[in-house]
């Protein structure tokens, strides 16, 4: 069965796979999506030092018994400014696996949600005639967008050179697009080629 989606700018619509933009939203599935494409960009190389390997420390800084201070074996205990951590930090790796089919299913889930909530604007293309941020500014603000991640099929120069001096606004291929890119924004507007390559994608 078949969805159609209004064009802006005019009185055209588009016609797409209700398997795409007609998914029930999962709630549960698009949180670990979008929990699991975070971690996997988390660097996880923060290292502390143990016990073993803080340097000095060797010797007794005073007697056990009849100094009046408290029992010290160490000047690089974890208790001591200058010390070791108690359970230091390792290198570790935070990536979470998800399958192809969890993958498609949360963005299906997601695109799905912003056209029911008319957060998903579709148009026939987004041609800047120069890389100026105000001629794409002028454009977003006839269409009645101010937080908005743009999708688009294929790689603009002009247009992303025009919106990176933009606040709350971002130029993505569709070939990229992804759950946190999704989650981030108010709206996302698409143009009529990148809608179509992702439905070939997520079939």
């Amino acid at each position: 069965m078949a969805l159609k989606l209004k064009i802006a700018g005019g009185s055209s619509e588009l016609q797409v796979s209700e398997a795409t933009f007609g998914h029930e939203f999962n709630e549960a599935l698009v949180h670990q999506v979008v929990t699991a494409y975070r971690n996997a960009g988390r660097a996880g190389t923060k290292r502390q030092k143990s016990r073993a390997e803080v340097s000095g420390g060797g010797k007794k800084p005073w007697s056990q018994k009849g100094t009046g201070q408290a029992r010290a074996g160490s000047i690089r205990s974890p208790i001591w400014v200058g010390g070791c951590r108690a359970f230091a930090a390792r290198p570790r790796s935070f990536e979470q696996k998800v399958n192809r089919k969890m993958y498609r299913g949360a963005i299906r889930a997601m695109l799905s949600e912003l056209l029911r909530q008319d957060r998903l604007v579709v148009t026939d293309a987004l041609a800047l005639d120069a890389p100026k941020t105000k001629l794409l500014a002028d454009k977003l603000k006839q269409l009645n967008l101010a937080n908005v991640l743009i999708v688009v099929e294929a790689i603009d120069e002009k247009l992303f050179l025009a919106a990176r001096n933009l606040p709350h606004v971002d130029v993505l291929l569709a070939a990229a697009l992804n759950p946190l890119a999704l989650a981030s924004y108010d709206k996302v507007l698409m143009t009529v080629g990148a809608v179509k390559l992702i439905e070939e994608r997520l079939q």
